[in-house]
């Protein structure tokens, strides 16, 4: 009904245009006309019959008209003819020949004539009927009116376009259409400005901004404005205002895909987003995790406080669960106390965990109900895609039952819907709750390998390893443990703990055997994500224990150097300006070249096991290493050759210049009380 009544307003601005308009057949017979022709040549607009046009004309102008029409067809460009046509004043009689204008010109088909006569001299009374009614329906219109020139710019509106935007008409011509719109809105006028003058008659919603800034919405149904040569002159727009019942369809579909509660997505919305990222999954070939959220205990908190405490404890969830997932994840409510959480993209399970330990964490902190305190905890199951189903209600479905067997083990955690899944998971729950209780009980140790003056023989250096003192399963080393504080961020208060007794080590044996002794700490990229305030007392901690700069390396590998990210070149800037000294490990095993090493401000470089083993077996070894060597060496760095395990291997990177080596040749990884020993029974430096 809309596009028709515009449609109608559009015919009117058409037939009420004051000037006569004729579309003639080749033969010469009015095939179309407005209303002002109709009136003036006495003829019924809907069907006027086999009537001439030339029938019109006087007879003493016929033969020029004759030649005119001959211009006209032959030529693409209009033609003008000035002639006297004789007007019917009543039936059966003739006036006198009536000067007009006729401006002509060939429809680009060929197959048409179109003509417009206007009155020479003086005013027809029809085509001022007609003008006055062509004002009236302009002004008085509901619709705005809009008409812009070639370059967009407004050349007309009607007052009440002008009242919908609050603006005077006056302040709106010469201004830019885009002027009054938002940026989407530009972005949709100009991909359209070119198909109007391409002739084609379109309807648009566009977002115009009022002149207070507040939105309109708006229909543009607009049908460019040709010259009679085709040169395209602007177009003319009839714009209704849209802004309620918009308003409306956008609170309806609001009602019927969110929440009205919390404002999350609802079921609906949520079944629709998972078949999303399913399929997007299956299209990438990747994975994703759901995760079905029930509150334990939830229902004695509405009994104890009411329905109104309630959804203020549900409201606080919500927004718990939102602020520990990403933006691009989807949280939802599937009504009552049950949430589910989209995580799409995940790569991997270690990732899924931190989200699951955070979302339990936070949801059994106390919520605080307007004076009224109240603990619920959180149970929830985890099906993954497409292992544990592809189908969307399927998945959902097996998230479910994991949810309940999460419940049946005790409530406040989690479990995943695959066996074996679970198995995994649970080992790491367990791993990581005894690593917790490592640090609580000092189960941890610091070993340290020495490092050797290879010119000498003297250990001033050494690499601080972390062991583990388990009750049931004995000493374990990194690779039995780390992956799983990487994953769980337990890492930092690991690493927290390490750099402390590193740095009382480091005082003891500076003491006992020369300042110039130096321990390395080994960092994970975890650990130069993370936060710099998490580091900030580290360099006011070395100054109380009176080290001298240097005393203490931070040693990481390729990997960190090759991360781009802010926080790891953050994190290298505060390390250097603590006045840490920073070590490259495992070098030759990946892809930094000696360059980066300048660039990332490195002091030690340490030439990886691979490369060492390698001495001794052919001739190439020796070479590649003692090329390494000179080149660290001209940049300013020292050389530390790891995995030393022969005299060959010692005495072919003596003899290349390397600075250090460490390795079982020498000496494993001893506790304190043993490398105190070792350095006691050195010789004095």
């Amino acid at each position: 009904m809309k596009a028709e009544r515009e449609q109608a307003y559009f015919n009117d601005l058409y037939l009420l245009a004051p000037v006569a308009y004729f579309v003639l057949g080749l033969d010469g017979v009015i095939v179309q006309m407005n209303l002002v022709a109709a009136e003036l040549f006495g003829l019924p607009r809907e069907r006027p019959g086999h009537v001439l046009f030339r029938f019109y004309i006087h007879e003493a102008f016929r033969h020029d008209y004759e030649q005119f029409v001959q211009r006209v067809l032959n030529s693409s460009e209009p033609e003008r003819i000035q002639l006297q046509v004789q007007l019917p004043s009543r039936p059966g009689a003739r006036e006198a020949g009536l000067p007009v204008s006729l401006l002509g010109s060939a429809d680009p088909n060929g197959q048409a004539l179109r003509l417009v006569l206007e009155q020479a001299e003086g005013k027809l009374a029809a085509l001022e009927r007609s003008e006055e009614r062509f004002r009236r329906i302009v002004h008085s219109a509901e619709e705005g009116i809009w008409e812009i020139d070639a370059q967009a710019l407004t050349s007309f509106v009607n007052p009440k376009m002008a009242q919908m935007l609050g603006y005077q008409i006056e302040e709106m011509l010469g201004q830019p259409l885009a002027a009054f719109m938002d940026d989407e809105g530009r972005a949709i006028l100009e991909r359209n400005i070119a198909r109007r003058q391409d002739g084609i008659t379109e309807r648009h919603e566009f977002k115009f901004l009022r002149r207070d800034g507040s939105t309109l919405w708006a229909t543009l149904a607009t049908n460019p404005i040709f010259d009679s040569g085709g040169t395209y002159l602007g177009a003319l727009a009839l714009v209704s205002d849209i802004t309620a019942q918009r308003a409306a369809s956008e609170r309806i579909w609001r009602q019927a895909n969110y929440d009205q509660l919390t404002g999350l997505p609802n079921r609906h919305m949520f079944l629709d987003r998972l078949q999303h990222e399913a399929h997007h999954a299956r299209r990438e070939g990747a994975c994703l995790a759901l995760l079905f959220i029930d509150l334990d205990h939830f229902k004695q908190v509405n009994d104890r406080l009411g329905h109104e405490k309630g959804d203020m404890l549900l409201r606080q969830a919500a927004r718990r669960i939102s602020e520990r997932v990403r933006a691009t994840d989807t949280v939802a409510r599937l009504g009552g106390d049950e949430f589910t959480v989209i995580l799409a993209g995940v790569g991997q399970l270690g990732g899924i965990e931190r989200v699951l330990q955070e979302l339990t964490a936070a949801l059994a902190l106390p919520f605080l109900l307007d004076g009224d305190t109240a603990q619920v905890s959180a149970s929830v199951g985890v099906a993954l895609y497409p292992a544990d189903g592809e189908a969307p209600d399927s998945l959902l479905r097996h998230a479910d039952q994991a949810m309940y067997a999460a419940k049946s083990a005790g409530r406040n955690g989690y479990s995943y819907f695959t066996p074996a899944v679970q198995q995994a998971a649970e080992l790491r729950r367990n791993t990581v709750r005894e690593m917790r209780l490592a640090l609580a009980q000092d189960q941890f140790e610091v070993h340290y390998q020495p490092i050797i003056r290879l010119c000498d023989g003297v250990v001033e250096r050494a690499e601080a390893l972390l062991r583990w003192r388990h009750p049931l399963r004995g000493l374990l080393l990194p690779a039995d443990f780390i992956a799983f504080a990487e994953a769980n961020g337990l890492i930092i208060d690991i690493g927290e703990w390490v750099f402390r007794q590193v740095v009382r080590q480091a005082r003891q044996w500076q003491d006992e055997h020369g300042s110039a002794f130096q321990i390395s700490i080994n960092k994970s990229a975890v650990e130069f994500r993370c936060d710099a305030a998490l580091y900030q007392d580290w360099g006011g901690h070395l100054a109380r224990q009176g080290l001298a700069p240097g005393a203490i390396v931070i040693e990481t590998t390729e990997a960190v150097l090759l991360d781009e990210a802010r926080q790891v070149v953050d994190r290298l800037r505060q390390f250097r300006a603590m006045g840490l000294v920073l070590a490259l490990g495992d070098f030759g095993s990946g892809q930094v070249s000696l360059a980066c090493l300048k660039t990332a401000d490195i002091d030690i470089l340490k030439i990886d096991r691979s490369l060492v083993g390698e001495l001794g077996r052919d001739d190439a070894g020796p070479g590649l290493c003692e090329a390494l060597i000179a080149l660290a060496q001209r940049l300013g760095v020292k050389v530390v050759a790891e995995g030393v395990e022969t005299a060959s291997q010692r005495d072919l990177l003596r003899a290349a210049g390397c600075d250090y080596a460490q390795g079982y040749f020498f000496s494993r990884a001893l506790p304190a009380g043993q490398m105190d020993r070792l350095l006691a029974a050195q010789p004095a430096a």
